[in-house]
């Protein structure tokens, strides 16, 4: 009776299975026939340009490759981006035949059955992707692949989807079997410029692919299903745990034999030097940029805040898709991509940054200086990066970060000015307004325990108190503050950063010398921010625009606060901590900022020409002796800026209704500021003088929980 009564429920069980899978069927069925009804002129000129995209298509067709060309603001040429398959490019034949097996194994398990199109496939991932209420699982064959990688659009859409079904159709029927795998083997992206998997052996391992191991090949094998999440030299561990699944499954199949796949897990996954190409800190923020508006030019929309951890997540897997397939295209698509960078000021800030931390000689185990600098300035007419610089040159032969963009670092007191006093400013406040700077309980302390008592909010600034920051930051609450850095896009601004902390630069992960530079440059654009790239247009081979950068903008803060700002960061130049950073020719508003121990040092500053900010600081944060926002931050923005406004002329800061005498009077008698120092021991055992007074000490929130920035890449892990 038991028997019976579970043979009973099975067949039930089955029955609604059986019933559940004909519902999907039929329903996917009357989709298709009235899909088919309704656009059946749209259809049949999507098989029109199918057809047309591959009529001319040979076998040489998939050996070619169009280089795209980077130009500086003078349209002189910077670099070219190009891939390698038209020298690295090997016949079926001389590939070994476990690559091929892996191949259709991991990623169209029905290739030699069907005809470009997987029905069956196709099926499988709408009940997957219905039953996870997302786009978990794809359809597309290995010839479908190499039909959008070669002749389509990168677009989201269902007509580029229906016209590479066509067009992957159409190439089943000119090319054999052995022939479509060979040329998507060969065209497919293996990350960090390298396409076809001989580049990919040579790049990585410096050897050809018939001289790879078992666990090589398959570590190659792994890279092409994501290219930018199992990127080698930025997510070595993730590329290396597919590596694993995928001879697990040849395992599994009887592909290889035990022997083989245990050795091949345990084989130690070692990269030769990575390209040189990539170490240059213009092309690799470039390459970034290019790629990002490549992307949001064909509909993908950039987010920086999330419901959930799930939604945070699904949002990084579908960057992570797109930015692989756009990043691609650039060293295939014959781009012309016209940047904003002039590098006769790159070149000046460069040897600027090394000349001012060259007393910094110790390196790390790769030979890496231990001590860094990085910086980017910003042209205040155009909103465009004109020099960026990602740390010291050196002649290193691997991967080097770019720190301006890709290292996000706590700012200390540099932060002050955008989440705590502009917005405090656009509730109705003013700079004159009395603030109490007295010491509190359960908060930060001023450095050197030096209060004032009752001072304006613009001196409070000027000696960047951290008890008054603290206040305000209270007052009108972290989560109203900390909004204003989530409409510049702070990519590392997390709920968690909520708290009275950020007033004084007490981050989760921090901000890169990129965006704080931006929201400076927002305040000198009177409260209108625009998206900090570097690119202002990009074309095709043939001239016609894809990009055009005209701007973005939107209203981040008040004209009237941001002036007001603009005026007290003058003043704490001329009167507070930074006299320092005066100028004789040159009228700047400027901020400095220190976290806990010396770790990190930022100036952030502008004139009404440009904006420039620069960091100090270890890659692993540590102590470095000398180092405050006011020595070598300083150092190097202060002659940066002297030669850069060389011959321009001497343009003041727009004034507000109702400025103060004392913001005037301060404007008026820059020569007689006063400077208040404290005395901190140089790199070189010498002393020097520290006009920076705002190190943050003792607050809960604070410390070195600064990202560890090993293993980034040039997809910036800010998405």
């Amino acid at each position: 009776m038991i028997k019976m009564a579970t043979k009973s429920h099975k067949k039930k069980h089955m029955n609604k299975v059986l019933k559940a899978v004909l519902i999907i069927l039929g329903t996917l069925a009357g989709v298709l026939l009235i899909f088919i009804m309704v656009y059946a002129g749209s259809i049949l000129k999507l098989l029109r340009n199918a057809k047309a995209v591959t009529s001319g298509v040979t076998a040489d067709t998939f050996r070619q490759i169009e280089t795209s060309i980077v130009y500086d603001i003078d349209g002189e040429e910077i670099t070219s981006l190009s891939g390698t398959k038209d020298l690295h490019y090997i016949s079926s034949s001389d590939m070994p035949d476990i690559l091929k097996r892996a191949f259709v194994i991991t990623e169209d398990r029905d290739f030699y059955s069907h005809h470009g199109v997987d029905l069956s496939a196709i099926i499988r991932a709408a009940v997957a992707n219905v039953k996870h209420n997302a786009i978990k699982q794809g359809a597309s064959t290995i010839t479908q692949q190499l039909a959008k990688n070669m002749f389509l659009t990168q677009d989201v859409t269902w007509e580029r989807k229906i016209t590479e079904m066509f067009a992957a159709m159409e190439l089943e029927k000119k090319f054999s079997k052995e022939q479509i795998l060979e040329f998507y083997i060969n065209n497919i992206y293996y990350a960090n410029g390298y396409y076809g998997i001989e580049a990919a052996a040579q790049g990585y391992f410096g050897k050809s692919v018939n001289d790879l191991s078992l666990s090589q090949l398959i570590f190659l094998v792994a890279i092409p299903n994501n290219p930018s999440k199992y990127d080698p030299v930025n997510n070595l561990d993730a590329a290396k745990s597919r590596r694993d699944l995928i001879l697990k499954q040849l395992y599994a199949e009887g592909e290889i034999s035990g022997l083989d796949y245990y050795s091949a897990i345990e084989e130690k996954i070692e990269l030769v030097n990575t390209k040189k190409d990539r170490h240059d800190y213009v092309e690799t923020y470039v390459f970034y940029c290019a790629t990002r508006a490549l992307m949001e030019k064909n509909g993908f929309v950039f987010k920086y805040e999330f419901s959930s951890d799930e939604d945070e997540q699904n949002y990084n897997d579908k960057y992570d898709e797109m930015y692989s397939e756009y990043q691609a295209s650039l060293f295939t698509g014959g781009y012309r991509i016209y940047t904003a960078i002039d590098m006769d000021k790159e070149n000046l800030l460069q040897q600027i940054v090394d000349d001012k931390m060259r007393g910094f000689t110790d390196v790390n185990d790769e030979g890496i200086y231990k001590t860094q600098a990085a910086a980017v300035c910003i042209d205040n007419s155009t909103g465009l990066v004109t020099a960026i610089v990602g740390g010291r040159s050196q002649d290193y032969n691997g991967y080097t970060l770019n720190r301006a963009y890709q290292s996000f670092r706590q700012p200390g007191s540099s932060i002050k000015p955008v989440n705590v006093y502009a917005p405090y400013l656009m509730s109705g406040h003013t700079p004159d307004e009395k603030i109490d700077d007295s010491p509190i309980l359960d908060g930060p302390h001023n450095v050197g325990d030096e209060y004032r008592g009752e001072i304006t909010l613009t001196e409070a600034l000027a000696w960047s108190s951290n008890v008054c920051a603290w206040k305000i930051m209270g007052e009108m609450t972290p989560e109203y503050g900390m909004s204003f850095l989530h409409l510049m896009d702070f990519k590392k601004s997390a709920v968690d950063d909520n708290n009275q902390a950020a007033a004084i630069g007490g981050f989760t992960v921090g901000v890169s010398p990129v965006e704080l530079a931006s929201a400076y440059a927002t305040l000198e654009n009177d409260g209108v921010y625009r998206n900090p790239t570097c690119i202002d247009k990009i074309t095709n081979a043939k001239g016609s625009i894809i990009v055009d950068n005209t701007g973005d903008e939107t209203r981040v803060y008040t004209e009237e606060a941001s002036r007001m700002v603009t005026k007290m960061l003058e003043y704490g130049v001329n009167k507070g901590i930074l006299t320092s950073a005066i100028m004789p020719d040159v009228v700047v508003a400027a901020k400095s900022g220190t976290t806990n121990d010396y770790k990190d040092g930022w100036l952030a500053g502008y004139s009404r020409y440009y904006t420039t900010v620069v960091w100090a600081g270890n890659d692993n944060p540590a102590t470095v002796d000398g180092l405050s926002g006011g020595t070598y931050p300083l150092y190097i923005w202060k002659e940066y800026m002297e030669k850069i406004h060389k011959g321009l002329e001497k343009k003041t800061f727009p004034e507000y209704d109702g400025e103060s005498d004392m913001i005037n009077d301060a404007t008026e008698h820059e020569s007689q500021a006063e400077t208040e120092t404290e005395t901190h021991p140089g790199y070189g055992g010498s002393s020097m003088n520290i006009s920076d007074g705002d190190r943050n000490t003792n607050v809960s929130g604070m410390g070195d929980k600064n990202i560890d920035v090993s293993g980034m890449g040039d997809k910036d892990a800010p998405r």
